[in-house]
């Protein structure tokens, strides 16, 4: 048995592996357990790592610091995938507000911090590292550690104790603290999740856009001999026509065929634009083209063609090229009116007119195959990553601070991957994911990070809290924790009247805290946690390492 024992205790690559498998398998099976109708989820993993590093579980601090950063790099890169598409819209709408939510959170943990720091005489250094965990940012303890050997380069005689017992006292509430507030606000609020979920899909994506079809008779002078380019160019929302019937013969009408009078046309429009475009056309008709086929067939193909993301459907000239008709586009579960001016995305799945013969020509240049689509694209994964360790790698020098700010390992990543899922098909970045793939990457990357903070914390954890006032100094980081994310949390429902997922989001985004969007996200059907996490991040990532630093600055 002497194999057996090599595994459970000697420090080897085996004995890693098993010790972050257990970690993981057990925090997921515990996190399933609902106590007052409430489960922490994938979170508990930080908990269960705690307890077995407690217990002297252990693993290589190497192997563990890469495994935590690496984790960690994988989570926000596929969160940036995720949102890119939808981030810079939504940022133009509410990331102003929502930044400015997230700097009064993080100005109220400061002054709370500066409170404590007066009342308590605590150190302002190790009030700095309760401070850190106590948001769960660990650039800034870095700040700190890294502000304090320099001014001890200058004479400085540290009296007090290190910042990091304080951080790791802080660290797990910091983590259960955000959710813990997520759920009093839900509970207090007295919100449904269901109700919230269809509320922020009709934010996103309105009823009455959602395309339907109607079939009409032309009898307006208005539009009567003009051509389809002119009709629909001129008409009053959004629309396409997808069949003619003119004299008996149905065809695909081209964007030079002249309507005339008495002509029977189907269009696809928004559910909102259907009675002003029949206003502006003739009547309705109680002929139903869509179940006449003549030689013309509907099919839906997927664009899974590279060189076509990020082009607009008019600018491919299919229609003109081919004399067929694209009337609907499904992205995401959400069917849109196919309008000119739409850009493609990979796994856009095209409704088309047309004959036979014209479609498979249409369906081998846009792609459509799901063998390429479910291929992993590594290539763009990787490069990603890479542009975003150096992207948060860069230096950023503030007047006054003795080290310079950086993104660091999250921010870095995550603002690339922004950037790629958005226009990375400029530079032959494609980076598309399925949702599958992305979750599976997302989960694999946060039980790691979870799973490696849990076993390093879980070494000190217990000893920090019988140091000095170690339970007290867990208290002080609960207030630090809760208290801003409260206040701004129900002055984000009551006062701007957010979305409790956008509002989730925003404290997960303004707390750095990868673990409570984990959860968000497990309570979301939506990508609307993300998005807002993603708005917050980086300008909460900069000013944390900096808050950090100041207060050291001033108050040594």
């Amino acid at each position: 048995m002497e194999w057996l024992t090599d595994i459970l205790f000697n420090n080897s690559v085996a004995h890693t592996i098993l010790v972050y498998c257990v970690v993981i398998a057990a925090g997921i099976a515990l996190g399933k357990i609902r106590i007052f109708n409430v489960s922490l989820g994938i979170a508990f993993v930080l908990f269960a790592g705690i307890a077995a590093g407690h217990s002297g579980f252990r693993a290589n601090h190497e192997a563990l610091e890469f495994v935590r950063d690496f984790g960690l790099i994988l989570f926000v890169f596929s969160i940036g995938l995720q949102v890119g598409p939808s981030f810079f819209s939504s940022f133009r709408k509410t990331g102003v507000i929502f930044n400015m939510l997230a700097l009064a959170i993080v100005i109220t943990g400061a002054a709370l911090t500066v409170i404590i720091h007066f009342l308590s005489d605590i150190p302002m250094p190790v009030m700095a590292g309760i401070m850190s965990g106590a948001v769960t940012n660990t650039p800034g303890l870095g700040a700190v550690q890294q502000t304090l050997s320099q001014l001890m380069k200058t004479g400085l005689q540290p009296d007090f104790p290190d910042p990091g017992i304080g951080y790791a006292v802080a660290y797990p509430f910091g983590v259960l603290g955000v959710i813990l507030s997520m759920i009093i606000i839900k509970k207090i609020s007295g919100i449904n999740l269901v109700n919230e979920q269809k509320e922020i899909s009709e934010a996103r994506h309105p009823s009455d856009e959602v395309p339907e079809k109607a079939t009409i008779r032309v009898t307006s002078s208005e539009v009567t001999g003009k051509s389809v380019r002119e009709i629909t160019g001129n008409a009053p929302g959004k629309m396409i026509i997808s069949r003619l019937l003119h004299k008996g013969n149905l065809v695909i009408p081209g964007p030079d065929r002249i309507i005339e009078h008495d002509d029977i046309i189907l269009i696809v429009a928004g559910k909102k634009e259907i009675d002003p475009i029949v206003t502006y056309l003739g009547t309705r008709s109680d002929i139903d083209l869509s179940a006449r086929q003549a030689n013309l067939v509907t099919k839906r193909i997927v664009v899974t063609n590279t060189e076509l993301r990020g082009k607009t459907l008019g600018s491919l000239r299919l229609r003109s090229r081919y004399n067929i008709n694209i009337t609907r586009i499904e992205r995401s579960g959400i069917e849109l009116v196919a309008n000119p001016g739409i850009e493609l995305q990979m796994g856009d799945r095209l409704t088309i007119v047309g004959d036979e013969k014209s479609i498979e020509i249409v369906a081998r240049e846009v792609g459509n195959s799901l063998r390429r689509l479910y291929e992993p694209n590594l290539l763009p994964v990787f490069t990603g990553i890479i542009l975003g360790v150096i992207t948060g790698s860069i230096p950023i020098r503030v007047p006054g601070l003795s080290n310079p700010l950086k993104l660091g390992l999250a921010g870095g990543p995550l603002i690339v991957a922004i950037i790629i899922s958005k226009y990375g098909h400029r530079f032959s970045l494609a980076a598309y994911t399925t949702p599958s793939a992305n979750l599976m990457m997302r989960e694999l990357g946060i039980v790691l990070f979870l799973a490696s903070v849990g076993l390093k914390a879980g070494e000190s954890f217990v000893p920090a809290l019988k140091t000095g006032g170690g339970f007290i100094w867990m208290g002080y980081g609960a207030v630090i924790t809760m208290v801003p994310v409260l206040i701004i949390g129900f002055i984000a429902r009551k006062w701007f009247r957010f979305n409790f997922f956008e509002i989730c989001g925003l404290l997960s985004g303004s707390m750095t805290d990868p673990p409570a969007l984990a959860y968000s996200n497990s309570l979301a059907e939506s990508e609307a946690p993300a998005v807002s996490y993603a708005t917050v991040y980086p300008l909460v990532m900069f000013l944390r390492i900096f808050i950090a630093q100041l207060l050291v600055l001033l108050f040594v």
